[in-house]
C-alpha cells in the first residue's frame, strides 16, 4: 500500500511541476512585449535597408503596442551588426534587419564571419523585396542586354563595371552574371555605392548594378541606360526593362530583400507574435504606399519560408564566390 501511495505521490508531483512550468511560458508570451524593442540595422542610416527598417519599426511597433528603436550598426558589409544580433539575449527584445548581403553573399565571401546565418538566428519574416538594375553609360553602344553581351564577348575585358567594393553584393551579382553569360568585364571596386554610382553616371566606368531607388533617377534622366532588372518581376517604374530570368538567366535569383530575424533560441511564441505583427504592418495601405515609392514590394513569409530563402541565397553566392575565387579575410 505504501509503495502505491509513493508512486501516486511521484505522479502528482510531476504533474504539479509541469503545471508550474507551462503557465510561466504562457505568461511570458501573453506579456510580450512589455518594453521597447531594439531593431539593429547592419548598415548606415539613409540607405534602402535603413528606410525599410524604419518603416517596419513604425508600423509593427503599433501592432505590438511598443516602440521599436532602430539602431544603425554598420561595418564589414553588415557583418558587425548581424554579429551583435546573433550574440543578443534571445528574449525577443533585440531583433535584426537581415539582407541578402548579411545572410547570402557575406557568408560566401567572408571565411571568418562572426556568425552562422542559419544556426545563430531565428527567422521571423521577410519584409521587402528591392530590385536592382544593371545599367550602362549612354556611351556604350548597346541598347539591349543581348547587344551588350555580344559587345563584351567580342571585346573581353574592355568594358568595366563599378561596385561598392570587392565582395560586395554588387560585385558578386555581376560576377554571377559574367559566369552565366560567358563574358569578361573589368571590375572597378569603390569604397561605397555612392561614389561607384557617380562614376558610372560620369562615364568613368561602363556599367553598374545598384538598387532601383538609387538608379532610377539617372535612368529617367538619360544619364544611364537600364538593360536588366534583378527581381521576381518587371518593375512598374521600368516596365520596358526585362528581368534577368526573362533574358534566360534564372540563376541570378530574384534580387535583394530585407527581413527580420531574432537570435537563435528565441521562444516560438515570441517568434509567432513578431511574425503576426510584421504581417499586419505589411498589410497597412500606408506602409505599402511608402514601400512602393522606394521601389520595393512587400514579401511577407512564414519563418520557415524565410529560412528557405536564406538557404537559397547562401547556396547561390557560395557557388559564385567559389567560381570567381572571391574570399575576404
Amino acid at each position: 500500500m505504501s509503495r502505491a501511495i509513493s508512486t501516486r505521490r511521484r505522479l502528482l508531483l510531476s504533474c504539479a511541476a509541469a503545471a508550474t512550468v507551462l503557465p510561466a511560458g504562457a505568461v511570458f508570451a501573453d506579456n510580450y512585449p512589455s518594453r521597447p524593442l531594439r531593431l539593429v540595422v547592419p548598415f548606415a542610416a539613409g540607405g534602402s535597408t535603413d528606410l525599410s527598417a524604419r518603416l517596419i519599426a513604425e508600423y509593427a511597433g503599433r501592432e505590438l503596442g511598443q516602440t521599436i528603436v532602430v539602431e544603425n550598426k554598420g561595418g564589414a558589409g553588415g557583418s558587425l551588426g548581424m554579429g551583435e544580433v546573433a550574440r543578443a539575449k534571445p528574449d525577443g527584445y533585440t531583433i535584426g534587419m537581415a539582407t541578402v548581403s548579411t545572410h547570402g553573399s557575406n557568408p560566401a565571401v567572408y571565411p571568418k564571419l562572426s556568425y552562422d546565418p542559419i544556426k545563430d538566428f531565428a527567422p521571423i519574416s521577410n519584409v521587402v523585396a528591392i530590385p536592382s538594375v544593371f545599367a550602362v553609360h549612354p556611351s556604350v553602344p548597346a541598347k539591349t542586354m543581348k547587344e551588350f553581351i555580344a559587345l563584351a564577348k567580342a571585346n573581353p575585358g574592355k568594358y568595366s563595371f563599378a561596385s561598392p567594393g570587392t565582395g560586395s553584393l554588387g560585385h558578386v551579382n555581376i560576377e554571377n552574371f559574367m559566369s552565366l553569360a560567358g563574358i569578361e568585364l573589368l571590375h572597378v571596386p569603390y569604397k561605397g555605392a555612392g561614389v561607384a554610382l557617380n562614376d558610372a553616371v560620369a562615364g568613368q566606368v561602363n556599367a553598374i548594378t545598384d538598387n532601383l531607388s538609387s538608379t532610377l533617377p539617372h535612368v529617367k534622366g538619360g544619364r544611364l541606360r537600364a538593360l536588366a532588372v534583378l527581381g521576381a518581376k518587371r518593375s512598374p517604374q521600368l516596365p520596358d526593362v526585362p528581368t534577368y530570368a526573362e533574358l534566360g538567366f534564372k540563376d541570378m535569383g530574384e534580387g535583394g530583400w530585407f527581413g527580420i530575424v531574432a537570435p537563435a533560441g528565441t521562444p516560438p511564441a515570441v517568434v509567432d507574435r513578431l511574425n503576426k505583427a510584421v504581417h499586419k504592418a505589411i498589410q497597412n495601405p500606408d506602409f505599402q504606399k511608402k514601400i512602393a515609392e522606394s521601389g520595393g514590394t512587400p514579401v511577407p513569409t512564414t519563418p520557415d519560408e524565410f529560412k528557405a530563402q536564406i538557404e537559397q541565397a547562401m547556396a547561390r553566392y557560395s557557388r559564385v564566390a567559389k567560381t570567381a575565387k572571391i574570399s575576404l579575410d
